[in-house]
């Protein structure tokens, strides 16, 4: 079997670098191009974060990269800014996105579902690679359908951008699909400090933390008569992404439309 043309948008960051080390150590995949938005060096190797083996050339231009390399898939871990337009330009130029970066809009979603389905091209937009943060997820829709009073406590490291997060999003989208809406708490409930109660999203509540030490960690807490459920997932370091990552990469080469959230393919 041919080995998988991988590219990578984000090399830099700390997510982007674990995910450079797992392509390169993976014997079905091959990394064959980075994508920066600034001048870093021509290949990998002109940074001090990679070894000297790492060759791999470095490109600004998404054009310039699928032409010279021609990648079977597209890995982006930048930032909510970039990975809109990378995603549409990878797409457009024939080559399959696996995203790990949240920040898209419903619209955007639909206009990029739409291109997939047009060119038959895969696509997975993933707001978590880890493998127990989507069993997490599939759970908590699971007992939301027997406990309807929710709130999700999600805590980042305070370099995230984006809140809540992905995850916390995507979990209470499953959740309200399957639970009767409800406005939860006292109905004359004031918040003396504005924010206090979190967001209100369908009536459940949504808390975000940011503070170093933190990686990405989320408990979805159930309340009901007399007892409490809670569960929860620690990712404790970036690793426990990498194997989403890889069977995203394999997955995304034998799909023709674009899936949002792991939890569609697990």
């Amino acid at each position: 079997m041919m080995s998988i043309r991988v590219a990578i948008a984000g090399a830099r960051g700390k997510m982007g670098a674990e995910a450079v080390h797992t392509v390169m150590k993976h014997d079905k995949m091959e990394l064959v191009a980075v994508l920066d938005y600034k001048e870093v060096g021509k290949t990998l190797a002109d940074l001090d974060m990679f070894p000297a083996s790492y060759k791999v050339p470095v490109f600004t231009e998404m054009h310039d990269l699928v032409e010279a390399t021609a990648p079977d898939v597209l890995v982006d871990l930048t930032n909510p800014h970039a990975v809109y337009n990378h995603t549409k330009e990878a797409l457009n130029l024939n080559v399959r996105p696996v995203i790990g970066t949240t920040g898209f809009t419903d619209a955007q979603l639909e206009e990029l579902s739409t291109i997939a389905k047009e060119k038959e091209l895969g696509c997975i937009i993933a707001p978590n690679f880890a493998i127990g943060a989507i069993l997490m997820m599939k759970f908590a829709k699971e007992a939301a359908k027997y406990l309807p009073d929710v709130e999700i406590i999600e805590m980042h490291h305070d370099q995230k951008l984006d809140a809540p997060s992905g995850t916390a999003v995507k979990t209470a989208q499953l959740i309200q699909e399957v639970r009767a809406q409800k406005i939860q708490g006292h109905p004359e409930e004031k918040e003396t400090i504005k924010g206090a109660r979190g967001g209100d999203f369908d009536g459940m509540r949504v808390h975000s933390v940011r503070l170093p030490g933190l990686v990405a960690h989320q408990q979805v807490l159930f309340g009901g008569d007399g007892q409490l459920l809670t569960i929860r997932h620690d990712s404790l370091n970036r690793n426990s992404f990498m194997s989403g990552i890889a069977f995203c990469v394999e997955e995304v080469m034998k799909m023709d439309q674009l899936v949002y959230g792991l939890e569609n393919i697990i």
